[in-house]
């Protein structure tokens, strides 16, 4: 018996060990149910969670009136959850089941997979909330119309295609919404929904309406803008209660002129259609937005059509990198540049030919303007006649680097119009798993690059109110009230998060976390809002309502004109739900709500944003293999630099990178050669002998610079350094943020250092032996002391500064086509390697032959490349002065002689020392 009894001890044991893991799981799930809501999907295995309460059976579950599910659970999970509801949620009154809470690689909301709803959902009686907007629905669920209570209808981005005729028995409906959907018609039933306030249609294929809609007698709120109506029902003139008319963006060629005498009518919106002759009421109504709308233009003539119809094909156009402008003519083209940029100029798009003219810039802060959290892209490409408008939009096609962080960030095409920035609508296109093209529409030319941000929600407030929400974080909420505003007025809403390890490591406390950080701004209008507006952040993660202490409770305000964080908990109404925290403020800044056990905390907030911002990077000197006289100086993001290095090591070599060191976007920085070394060039981006950098996270930082030494290597080997400093930090980084980060002494500015060797010379040999594969240098004396000397150095410079244009410089001085091909074949993913490969082959058929200068400044000009001839003859001059100077230092000649008289004493060693 005492053995059987010692045998049943661990089964024992077992099974209550088993069964306190069920009761702390069913406690779990019940500490879920807050009050009478039940959020699931905020948590992973929502559908599970829901099931096994209803297994449970606990009372609180007869209490729920509030219900939230993902949309992204398994299609048939899903369907056996909601068949539950019905049977054990007696009570529901609202039911959301949205997708859009997972994104793609590019960073777009994935829908949800649901793509209809459970018979029995009908038998909700108190239902009257319903949102399933980012889902798969390609036709309404027929239990909808049944659901008699229903109040709110939300149906925004799905895939329907049409509405059903039953969905007017609805007779308690408020609110529908059905944006971004495919609808093409709308049933005849709509205008039977007597109760129905606000109806909400926009981005959809409508162009028609029915006359019926005039039947709506409660509708406070139309939306049909970005549709393709031309035409609108007189019948909108009987919607007595109609409040806001938005039609936007549409084909309209008239309205009718009752709209304007519609008494509660205080904003119709009628941009951006085709109206032309308006009535004179539109005209004067304060209430009326006409922008973009072609006023006073007149018809085209009608033209009889011809007998043979002919459909000419639009012209497509190739450019060569020799080729920098092309013609369009009215007809219309399609261009592909060099650089891979892509246009499409519609038939129309211009009323007589233009010639466009190209160009890419390297960027530059003057050229890039970035926010905050901005990341760069892309180059700078200018395209002119700047300011020019087309008659019809122009299509632009941009390469990008693919962004490394996507979630809750998207990409946009920033340009100059006028004297600000501003950012356009893109859509991006993937070729290829790393090759993205951001897609816009451009009024007019200017200056274009691709830029990263944080995901913008912006929405125009009326004296009405509205609310907007965060697409990225659809807890982010700000509602603002009647009487908010006197005129309507656009406001921005970003949302940038901060990963909570990043945080607990800056405080050092292992509970420390942080709700995501608020950006709301405006443009134009008053600094402050007549009425507090109510803002909505999630609670910090690891936090809800019920656990948190508030005295770790901080929310944090970012003072604009002192650029400084303040702790206003004490001086705003807190008020904590399950998972959200709600304030009211009056103006704009940013905000940020964090849970720590610290008490002043304002310091901490500043070097947390700071270190948002602050991008680690390594700083690695190699120099080749074949050439030491050639290195290569890059500035790579941490994660990146072993594979980098994996890449480059076998023609490369070099010390270990740097220590990390942090660096904000778009700051300049320099190298500096020490110890012996110098830049073997007069470089257009050496600064008083310091190679000049601009850091971009996203682009390659990278420079190759030949060096040089006043040492003899004959005698042993040089040993010097390239030193990193920091210099410019962009503008948009507040003054503390550079304060904080300075140092004493050489900390300020110096970043790090790395040696440098130059090998001992052997018997002849000379400097630059080996320069490229199978390739030696032009000799030191390419010229005469007549027309000037280019040494090897001067002839990187010149290579430094061709780029794309190599081929046209090339053909100009004599190389056959086919060497052309043979240097592109060879070099073909290195456009520096073909540019070094053709000039340095051709100066070294050119050793010794009078007239090679005067060639080279010749090909350069027929070429277009004046800027580079005349770097050429500036450096030519110099040297005739050096060359004129050592000789009177030598005392060759008398002070005075011109060494370039035949009878002077001529010294090639003189005139390059």
């Amino acid at each position: 018996m005492a053995a059987e009894a010692e045998g049943l001890e661990p089964q024992a044991a077992a099974t209550e060990d088993a069964a306190g893991d069920a009761t702390e799981a069913a406690d779990a799930e019940l500490r879920l149910l807050v009050g009478n809501r039940l959020s699931l999907d905020l948590y992973p295995g929502g559908c599970h969670r829901l099931l096994h309460l209803c297994a449970q059976r606990p009372p609180q579950l007869g209490e729920v009136e509030f219900l939230q599910l993902s949309g992204h659970e398994d299609p048939q999970l899903l369907e056996a959850t909601l068949t539950q509801v019905p049977r054990n949620l007696q009570r529901l009154r609202s039911l959301v089941l949205r997708g859009g809470q997972h994104w793609d690689v590019l960073g777009a909301c994935l829908r949800g997979s649901l793509t209809t709803l459970p018979a029995g959902l009908s038998g909700l009686a108190r239902l009257a909330h319903l949102d399933l907007s980012f889902n798969s629905l390609e036709t309404l669920p027929a239990c909808i119309p049944q659901m008699r209570g229903l109040s709110t209808l939300l149906l925004s981005y799905n895939h329907l295609s049409e509405l059903p005729e039953a969905l007017g028995a609805l007779p308690s409906l408020t609110f529908l919404s059905v944006t971004h959907n495919r609808l093409q018609t709308l049933p005849i039933a709509l205008g039977a929904l007597s109760t129905l306030q606000r109806l909400d249609l926009s981005g959809n294929l409508l162009d028609t309406l029915p006359p019926e809609i005039g039947g709506l007698s409660s509708l406070t709120e139309l939306n049909l803008a970005s549709n393709r109506l031309q035409g609108l029902p007189t019948s909108l003139v009987g919607l007595r209660s109609l409040r806001l008319l938005v039609l936007h963006s549409n084909l309209l060629t008239s309205v009718p002129t009752g709209l304007v005498h519609l008494p509660l009518l205080t904003r119709l919106d009628l941009r951006d259609n085709q109206l032309r002759d308006v009535p004179p009421e539109l005209l004067d109504a304060p209430f009326v937005r006409l922008q973009g709308n072609p006023l006073g233009e007149a018809l085209p003539a009608p033209q009889s059509p011809p007998e043979a119809p002919v459909i000419l094909e639009m012209p497509r156009l190739f450019l060569n990198s020799d080729v920098d402008s092309f013609p369009v003519t009215p007809q219309g083209c399609s261009v592909t540049l060099a650089c891979g940029v892509r246009l499409q100029f519609p038939a129309g798009a211009t009323a007589s030919p233009v010639n466009i003219q190209y160009r890419l810039w390297l960027p530059e802060p003057r050229l890039v303007p970035l926010g905050p959290h901005d990341s760069l892209l892309s180059g700078v490409l200018e395209l002119q006649p700047h300011g020019v408008a087309f008659r019809q939009k122009v299509s632009l096609w941009l390469l990008f680097v693919p962004p490394r962080i996507r979630r809750c960030r998207e990409v946009v095409v920033r340009t100059l119009s006028g004297d600000s920035w501003g950012d356009l609508d893109t859509h991006v296109e993937e070729e290829a798993p790393k090759r993205l093209w951001a897609h816009c529409q451009v009024p007019h030319f200017s200056w274009f690059l691709v830029v990263s941000r944080p995901v913008s929600n912006t929405c125009l407030v009326p004296p009405e109110g509205t609310l907007l929400c965060c697409s990225g974080y659809p807890g982010v909420k700000v509602t603002f009230p009647p009487g908010a505003t006197e005129e309507p007025r656009s406001v921005c809403m970003q949302v940038v998060r901060m990963a909570s390890r990043e945080l607990r490591a800056l405080l050092g406390e292992p509970e420390a976390a942080a709700s995501p950080l608020l950006c709301l701004s405006q443009s134009g209008g008053p600094p402050s809002f007549l009425q507090p507006v109510t803002v909505q952040l999630p609670l910090p993660p690891g936090v809800t309502g019920l656990s948190l202490d508030r005295s770790c409770l901080h929310l944090l305000y970012r003072t604009p004109l002192e650029a400084a964080w303040d702790d206003i908990t004490a001086q705003v109404a807190l008020e904590l739900t399950h998972l959200y925290a709600r304030f009211q403020v009056t103006h704009f800044s940013w905000y940020w709500l964090w849970y720590t056990t610290k008490t002043c905390v304002q310091d901490l907030a500043r070097k947390a944003w700071e270190r948002l911002r602050l991008h680690r990077v390594n700083l690695i000197a190699l120099q080749r293999r074949r050439d030491p006289e050639q290195v290569l100086l890059q500035c790579l993001p941490r994660d990146k630099v072993d594979a980098t290095l994996r890449r480059l090591l076998d023609r490369y070599r070099g010390p270990e990178p740097s220590d990390t060191v942090e660096m904000f976007e778009g700051e300049k920085f320099f190298a500096a050669f020490e110890k012996g070394i110098d830049v073997d060039a007069e470089r257009p981006d050496c600064v008083e002998g310091r190679v000049c950098f601009v850091f971009y996270s996203h682009l390659k930082n990278v420079k190759e610079v030949y060096v040089t030494t006043t040492l003899d290597r004959q005698v042993q080997a040089v040993r010097g350094q390239v030193s990193f400093y920091r210099g410019a930090v962009p503008e948009e980084v507040p003054e503390e943020a550079k304060a904080a980060r300075q140092k004493k002494g050489m900390d300020t500015v110096w970043m790090a250092t790395l040696p440098i060797k130059l090998p001992r010379l052997r018997g002849s040999e000379g400097l630059g032996q080996g320069r490229g594969p199978g390739l030696s240098l032009a000799p030191l004396n390419l010229g005469d002391a007549e027309t000037g000397f280019l040494t090897q150095s001067n002839l990187l410079t010149v290579a430094g500064r061709l780029g794309p244009d190599w081929p046209a410089v090339a053909l100009h001085l004599g190389l056959p086509y086919r060497e052309l091909q043979r240097i592109r074949h060879e070099f073909r993913d290195d456009l520096d390697g073909q540019i070094r490969h053709m000039l340095f082959s051709w100066a070294e058929r050119q050793a010794g032959q009078p007239g090679a200068v005067g060639l080279l400044l010749r090909a350069l000009e027929q070429s277009d490349r004046l800027d580079v001839a005349e770097e050429v003859r500036a450096i030519l001059e110099l040297g005739r002065q050096k060359y004129k100077d050592s000789i009177q230092r030598t005392s060759l000649a008398p002070r005075g002689l011109d060494p370039a008289d035949p009878a002077a004493p001529q010294s090639v060693e003189s005139a390059q020392a």
